[in-house]
């Protein structure tokens, strides 16, 4: 919509009401839900009879406000940043922020090329400390570019430490990555990462509920994690403390009912404390991208197995095997000694200990047999018996 088209018109209006009003403002929402965007834009431009909710300061304050709001201008703004509005009716609108329901965006500012919508169906959130430590960015940035390997979205609120090393990590894998900002998407915060958030402008999207200009504040972030856990089908925390803001995504996607996952790190960190109560509570324990798909992605999208290395014992028939076990490591034994200890017969010993010298495993030392020095380090692990 152009500068010069109806200002009582949805899309203005609702630019309107993202100027008055703040993010997450539940009665706001009730407002617009109950009466209307236009309806509610006029109110508050009239300033005159309160709408319901409200104290009468409060009301003052939002009235005052709105006599400074210039939605034509907001919009001509983001235009010259390269940014656009995307508001619900929109096709291009993400239908799972209406999980939201009176905390639902009024809209979304969007810098990037491609859709919101179409990216927000398969990406998952990675969030976690910004005092973060090496670990915790290795992690984060490894899980984002596996995500990005896999064909997801990497989703994060494009902040130090974790974050970062989120967007990087998925930009690396030439995957798509999401920064959600706290903030006006035509500004950059934080400052250190002006080339980090322009490059996820040319590459994905950076998106934000604050119209241009606005400046982030502490409840603004914490407000902004909702969005960020509404957006995807699950939320990662790579590395938090106890009191980290990143815990407040994994909260708000618990209460919307998606996935909530946490990647461990050193029981005496406390940066992982946060992330360790978590785990205790509800969320799951993800280590590497396979796992985060095996929840959120479809039937069938399953992490491989773990196991240990295949060791040249584990390819014998399990009677070998039996034979091999009741072979002391330190002397020859008789074929009777190991036959009993194989719980076998003496034949069945003798065939499977011809068996195990033709594989290397064990040599004959007089009328004894005896395990090689191959066998003692791949069955014993190296060691050698007490």
């Amino acid at each position: 919509m152009t500068a010069g088209e109806d200002p009582d018109g949805e899309r203005l209006g609702r630019v309107f009401l993202a100027r008055v009003l703040e993010p997450g403002d539940e009665i706001g929402g009730r407002w617009v839900r109950e009466a209307g965007v236009a309806e509610v834009a006029r109110r508050l431009r009239e300033g005159r009879e309160p709408l319901p909710g409200v104290s009468v300061t409060r009301w003052a304050g939002l009235v005052a406000r709105a006599g400074h709001a210039q939605p034509a201008r907001d919009l001509a703004t983001a235009e010259a940043a390269g940014a656009r509005f995307v508001c619900p009716g929109d096709a291009e609108w993400p239908g799972q922020l209406d999980d939201l329901a009176d905390a639902r965006p009024l809209g979304l500012w969007v810098r990037g090329r491609p859709s919101l919508r179409v990216w927000a169906l398969r990406s998952v959130a990675l969030v976690g400390a910004r005092a973060c430590t090496e670990y915790g960015t290795h992690m984060a940035a490894t899980l984002a570019s596996g995500l990005a390997e896999h064909g997801w979205v990497v989703v994060s609120g494009g902040a130090y430490g974790i974050d970062g090393a989120a967007h990087r990590g998925a930009l690396a894998a030439r995957g798509a990555t999401v920064a959600v900002l706290a903030c006006g998407v035509d500004r950059t915060y934080p400052r250190g990462h002006t080339a980090l958030i322009g490059r996820i402008a040319e590459q994905g999207l950076v998106v934000g509920e604050l119209p241009p200009g606005d400046h982030p504040t502490p409840s603004r972030f914490i407000l902004r994690n909702r969005v960020i856990a509404a957006l995807t089908r699950g939320t990662v925390v790579v590395e938090a403390a106890c009191r980290s803001g990143s815990l407040a995504t994994a909260r708000a996607a618990q209460r919307l009912g998606r996935f909530t996952m946490g990647v461990p790190g050193p029981a005496t960190s406390p940066l992982s404390t946060g992330v360790h109560e978590l785990l205790r509570a509800e969320a799951t324990l993800v280590t590497d991208a396979a796992e985060v798909v095996e929840l959120v992605g479809d039937i069938g999208e399953l992490a491989p197995p773990r196991q240990g290395p295949v060791l040249p014992r584990d390819l014998l028939a399990p009677a070998v095997r039996t034979v091999l076990a009741a072979l002391p490591g330190d002397r020859a034994a008789p074929v009777e000694e190991i036959a009993l200890g194989a719980r076998t017969t003496r034949d069945e010993a003798i065939a499977r200990l011809y068996e195990l010298r033709a594989l290397g495993y064990v040599e004959r030392h007089g009328d004894g047999w005896k395990l090689t020095r191959q066998a003692m380090i791949s069955v014993r692990g190296g060691r050698r018996p007490c």
